[in-house]
């Protein structure tokens, strides 16, 4: 995907798909910071959930970088060039709770957005791979959003 002879339909797909790279790597880090912060009652359910969700982070930060490289691409690999990018924001620190938990949920929801409009980009692009790791992703997301929802009691 580096060369010149890029279609416009590959271009917009390794920008989706370094979106998703710079967007998680900022979840991973907001992740952390809400795993080692988070006090009160519900501190043992969500330092377990906040662990859970930042290790998986890590593991779609690698594989989309690796689909990326496969398909010729150049991922994102710095922490400046993921926070230009990205449309998740940092953890502002002292949130409750409950302010973590909501925050995650409104981060899933953008990230939903945005993995189907790669998803749409990989369509495009003729690339049913990297579709079908942005769908395993969304997957994801949206179970983790319907039990962080139910948590919350919404």
């Amino acid at each position: 995907m580096t060369n010149q002879s890029l279609t416009q339909n590959e271009v917009a797909l390794e920008r989706h798909l370094n979106l998703q790279i710079a967007n998680w790597t900022v979840m991973y880090t907001k992740l952390h910071n809400f795993h080692w912060y988070v006090t009160g009652g519900s501190f043992f359910t969500l330092h377990e959930k906040f662990e859970e969700l930042y290790n998986e982070a890590a593991g779609y930060i690698d594989e989309i970088a690796e689909r990326l490289l496969a398909i010729g691409g150049k991922p994102v690999a710095t922490l400046r060039e993921s926070l230009s990018i990205a449309t998740v924001a940092e953890a502002v620190g002292g949130e409750s709770p409950q302010a973590m938990v909501s925050a995650v949920i409104d981060d899933f929801k953008k990230l939903a957005n945005e993995l189907k409009e790669g998803m749409n980009a990989a369509e495009e692009a003729q690339d049913e791979a990297s579709g079908d790791l942005l769908l395993g992703i969304l997957t994801s997301i949206e179970k983790h959003n319907w039990m962080l929802s139910a948590y919350l009691g919404k």
